[in-house]
């Protein structure tokens, strides 16, 4: 049997969507990425939402309309997608790093104000895996010292924390569409927010720094073609309108592995915090114990034909944040304990009770062979 890790969910009606732009007159630049941003914004419950070409453009362009520059800090976690720190380091800015909660595996809170200094601009919070964390006491700490808040919610649209939908409580929030996401426009992404001036010049920067109301031709500062495609706009619409139907299965699959790996010795489950009302699943993601060689225990999956990855390779592990940064193993020992650790498993809308027992069974078998 074949698994894969993931697999979009695309119906007719995505597919029709698709086909009526093709046949419109109109690619890119339309009516479509004006609805799609409506809709995204008024689902969060922001004034603004701002489409671009995938997450990362988007937090890039967050970091840019902060003023975020050479030489400022940028206090995030090390256990995340490469993007959460490149966005600001292509504005050459420095990341400082906070270890992970062990449970959550977001950014452990209590440990941020220890590393704020005069040089600190922002604090970039992650979702990670769709788990959103406590806002309020970030913004508090924002507030004290006088920081933006950047909320990368790339992998939680749609979860909440104490009725708070991710992405929303900050300066300004970023949601990413790629085709393993809750939702799909196949690539892309989306900037919502509050602030009109971070709307404008985030509007401005996406299509080349043109200005808001000027002709084609005219710039007003540096921008990017990070600009969404009325064809990616069209798929957009039609999988929010499936959000909550989406978001129900995603947790019903999730329930379906928990029930079947809860007491399976040497595996823990994800933990979400009680504070998280609603959990809008991106990956189901298990730890092993370290007495199981969870490479190995991969390989075997592989073999048997079941996608999966170790979510994440630490951040500053990665061969240039070390050149750039000097970290070194060990610095964050939370994190790089967690990464040991982890394995994504088959998670998508379809799969079938099948696939997800086919999985099970294989990973108990790699536990009883790998285990040390």
């Amino acid at each position: 049997m074949k698994v894969p890790l993931s697999r979009p969910d695309i119906t007719q009606k995505e597919i029709d969507a698709v086909v009526e732009v093709l046949r419109s007159d109109i690619l890119s630049i339309g009516p479509k990425i004006e609805e799609f941003e409506r809709k995204i914004a008024d689902y969060v419950g922001k004034k603004y939402a701002i489409a671009v070409n995938s997450g990362t453009s988007a937090l890039h362009l967050i970091v840019r309309a902060l003023g975020i520059k050479d030489g400022d800090e940028v206090i995030t976690t090390p256990f995340t997608f490469i993007a959460s720190v490149n966005c600001f380091l292509f504005e050459r800015a420095k990341p400082v790093f906070v270890d992970i909660d062990p449970d959550t595996l977001n950014m452990d809170i209590n440990k941020i104000e220890e590393k704020i200094t005069e040089k600190t601009k922002a604090i970039l919070t992650v979702d990670v895996f769709g788990q959103p964390m406590d806002m309020e006491k970030v913004n508090e700490i924002a507030k004290k010292y006088g920081l933006k808040v950047i909320e990368d919610s790339c992998e939680a649209l749609g979860s909440e924390y104490k009725g708070i939908k991710a992405g929303t409580l900050c300066d300004a929030g970023a949601f990413a569409f790629y085709p393993n996401k809750q939702i799909t426009t196949a690539e892309g992404g989306v900037i919502v927010t509050d602030d009109e001036e971070i709307a404008q010049l985030c509007r401005s920067m996406r299509s080349q720094g043109r200005p808001i109301t000027g002709l084609w031709l005219e710039h007003e500062r540096l921008g990017f073609n990070y600009r969404l495609s009325e064809l990616h706009a069209a798929l957009g619409i039609v999988q929010l309108e499936r959000i909550e139907e989406i978001i129900k299965r995603r947790l019903e699959i999730a329930e379906k592995y928990n029930e079947r790996l809860k007491d399976v010795k040497g595996v823990k489950i994800p933990y979400i915090a009680p504070e998280v009302n609603k959990m809008s699943w991106f990956v189901y993601v298990i730890r092993v114990d370290e007495n199981i060689d969870r490479d190995k225990v991969m390989q075997y999956l592989i073999d048997n034909g079941i996608g999966c990855r170790p979510y994440f390779t630490p951040v500053h592990l990665q061969s240039y944040i070390k050149e750039l940064t000097g970290h070194k193993e060990g610095d964050f020992p939370i994190t790089e304990k967690v990464a040991r650790s982890t394995i994504a498993l088959p998670f998508f809308n379809k799969i079938t009770d099948e696939q997800i027992d086919y999985v099970v069974d294989k990973l108990k078998e790699a536990i009883k062979i790998y285990s040390r």
